[in-house]
């Protein structure tokens, strides 16, 4: 099956991600969205890019892919993930991130030329008494951060 990059809005990529995965809200600090789609035009696969979203990582110069979310159409996931480095490398960001939950295998990611460079262990969640938070379905699952940069 033939793909090809197609624009898509944040509207549009949050409620693809939506459909394929129900538990997932639109993330935070969104900068740019895209997709990929056949050769009829079926959207199969969008990323969303945003601000990293650990405060500590915010240096003006790095974006995070915040959400994938493909139909499992073959190598639809690594297209996104080299389209949005690219898009980020011409707007002038020198480093991109992404994470994955345990037991994924980020095989998406290296075929995009990505590196893991951490290992994040579980946390019990965000919520603390100065700050109450609900839980948001990842408390609990260690995670790897992912990077690729022009550095």
């Amino acid at each position: 099956m033939a793909l090809h990059l197609v624009p898509v809005t944040f509207a549009q990529a949050s409620a693809h991600v939506e459909q394929e995965h129900r538990h997932h809200r639109p993330p935070p600090g969104h900068k740019f969205s895209l997709g990929v789609s056949d050769e009829d035009g079926v959207l199969r696969g969008v990323a969303i890019v945003g601000r990293p979203v650990a405060r500590g990582l915010q240096d003006g110069r790095t974006l995070e892919v915040t959400r994938t979310a493909t139909d499992g159409t073959r190598n639809a996931n690594s297209m996104l993930y080299g389209a949005a480095w690219r898009a980020a490398k011409a707007l002038g960001y020198v480093r991109m991130i992404t994470y994955t939950q345990d037991g994924e295998s980020g095989a998406s990611l290296r075929a995009a030329g990505w590196r893991p460079v951490a290992h994040c262990p579980p946390r019990p969640g965000w919520n603390c008494p100065s700050r109450p938070r609900a839980a948001s379905g990842n408390d609990n699952i260690a995670r790897t951060r992912w990077e690729i940069s022009s550095q």
